[in-house]
């Protein structure tokens, strides 16, 4: 019977540490892990274990020393769910003779492979993602299925099967690689399949020594050396590949190989590959209805609505093509937001990323808010760190530049920082336009001036969707739903007083829209409160739920 223990450090009836509950673990155990930071040496020897992240994304492990794996297993099993797994001289996870499961893990390494499974070893990795590291992945006389994974700015390698491996790659998308994409040597019948593999510093998949590889349906582009390449003594078949902007050959097969191309080596017009896209298949059409139900129960904005929905008809159409092997043009996700503060944007930025979430365009549909502050550093060289970093944290999601303009504007210290973060994030948003849609808002002008601070900014950018201000009937309508979303009504005269009063108010740069309203049903809320006071009994239920007009006029004087 698989027992279930929990890490929580200063939790009453929880282990302090992931090394206790392995010391008290017995037979298979699930280990459930509160969020946190976990520096232990966590050796496991023939143990069945499961570390899984009691909410996914918060948990990360990390070596107590620079001088050994995050993670070692030797025989039994290991099944890691929803965590982050880092080193930095030493291999994140490795692996002899066990059985290593991973899904939805994030795995780094500075300057060694970021996973090693060898010995007779097996791998299964799903939906996780390999960042960085001297090397990716390596499995050697061992086994695997790597499926639906991204794995990115690898300094050498990004994938090695070698010595006896045995091992199926599927819907990887691989980029960023100092050497190859993909290196085989004596790897037996492994296999690559609908892989996106680009900006390789040499070939996008190498084959070598003896190897006999299936490489169907896969994209190799946008590589410095030549996109396929098969060394003499080699067999196996490239399939129904796509093999663009390379080195020439696109495909080169030594002479002596016995590899078969079948229907051609640079066929366009192929359905799309690689992890985003096996993931963009799993759709939440309920979930789509429902955000734009929400979206339409906003008032006012009709012209943003009406865009929302047409950047989404655009989506599924896309999708539909590309299930049909049509071929599709690429489409950003990224978005100007322009208008005065109040107008809703950071609303319809939270429901446009539940959108692409739901139509399986961004993996998680998170939402991260920065400001300039949060991307720009103190000296040179921060910045482009403190704004990667923010980047990162936003992947999968929406990253949200709120007042985005002041990212252009000097900090009168002599040194531009903010021009520092724009161009960071320009090379960011294109390298990484699949994985994150990057809204940016502002005032209409300021905004306009901002898309002129670099050449290539405001090309990365889909389109720039304008917020009007509200109109005084749209302030009472918006009024009405604060009051009632916290219990309150408005009493008599109160709505005609309100049209009142929002239509004589100043709509200079300082007006705030649905802040107005909000913040005039907080002062009613006080007034109400000193009025209840004064009656010299407890009110009714009714007396407590009415805002008047006598607190309007209260709260209107004290605001003058």
């Amino acid at each position: 019977m698989t027992r279930t223990l929990l890490v929580a450090p200063g939790q009453r009836g929880a282990l302090p540490t992931i090394r206790d509950a392995i010391d008290n673990s017995d037979g298979d155990t699930v280990i459930s892990i509160a969020p946190g930071e976990y520096a232990e040496e966590l050796v496991l020897e023939r143990r069945n274990i499961v570390l899984k992240a009691r909410d996914p994304g918060t948990v990360t492990l990390l070596p107590p020393s620079g001088d050994q794996p995050t993670l070692t297993l030797t025989g039994g099993s290991l099944e890691l769910h929803g965590l982050a797994v880092k080193c930095v001289d030493h291999p994140a996870i490795r692996v002899s003779g066990g059985k290593l499961k991973l899904t939805d893990v994030e795995a780094s390494s500075s300057f060694a492979a970021v996973i090693m499974v060898g010995d007779g070893g097996s791998l299964d990795l799903r939906t996780s993602k390999i960042l960085g590291g001297q090397y990716g992945i390596i499995v050697e006389d061992a086994d695997g299925v790597v499926d639906t994974c991204e794995i990115r700015d690898i300094a050498d390698d990004a994938v090695i099967l070698r010595l006896g491996a045995q091992v199926a790659l599927r819907n990887l998308t691989i980029a960023g690689c100092g050497f190859r994409g993909v290196y085989m040597y004596q790897a037996g019948t492994s296999s690559v399949e609908r892989c996106d593999i680009s900006q390789t510093g040499d070939a996008g998949i190498a084959v070598a020594d003896q190897t006999s590889p299936s490489i169907v349906e896969c994209w190799v582009h946008d590589t410095q050396g030549v996109g396929i390449t098969v060394g003499r003594g080699c067999g196996g078949v490239i399939e129904d590949c796509r093999v663009e902007n390379t080195a020439d050959p696109g495909v080169q097969i030594a002479e002596g190989a016995r590899t078969e191309i079948r229907e051609g080596a640079s066929r366009a017009g192929k359905a799309a590959v690689g992890a985003t896209v096996a993931r963009s298949n799993q759709q939440d059409l309920a979930q789509v209805d429902k955000l734009l139900a929400d979206l339409d129960n906003m008032v006012g904005l009709d012209g943003v609505k009406d865009e929302v929905r047409a950047l989404i008809d655009e989506i599924q159409v896309n999708e539909w093509r590309r299930s049909e092997g049509l071929s599709v043009d690429a489409v950003s996700n990224h978005l100007v937001f322009a208008g005065a503060p109040g107008t809703g944007k950071t609303t319809v930025a939270r429901i446009y990323g539940g959108l692409l979430k739901a139509l399986g365009i961004l993996p998680n549909g998170n939402f991260k808010e920065v400001s300039r502050r949060d991307l720009v550093g103190q000296y040179i060289g921060h910045t482009a760190e403190k704004a990667a970093s923010a980047f990162d944290e936003a992947r999968g999601g929406v990253m949200f530049i709120d007042e985005a303009y002041t990212l252009a504007r000097s900090s009168g210290s002599g040194a531009d920082f903010g021009q520092e973060a724009i161009d960071t994030l320009v090379k960011l948003m294109e390298d990484h336009r699949d994985e994150v849609a990057v809204i940016v808002a502002g005032y209409t002008k300021e905004m306009v001036d901002f898309l002129d601070t670099n050449p290539g900014l405001a090309s990365r950018f889909a389109k720039t969707l304008t917020f009007e201000n509200y109109s005084p009937e749209q302030l009472v309508k918006i009024s009405q739903f604060v009051a009632k979303s916290a219990d309150y009504v408005l009493g008599a005269d109160v709505e005609i007083a309100l049209l009142e009063w929002f239509g004589q108010i100043d709509r200079d740069a300082n007006f705030g829209n649905a802040r107005e309203a909000r913040k005039l049903l907080e002062r009613m809320r006080k007034s109400q409160s000193t009025r209840l006071r004064g009656l010299g009994s407890r009110p009714t239920r009714d007396d407590l739920r009415t805002l008047t007009l006598e607190d309007l006029l209260h709260a209107i004087s004290g605001a003058s």
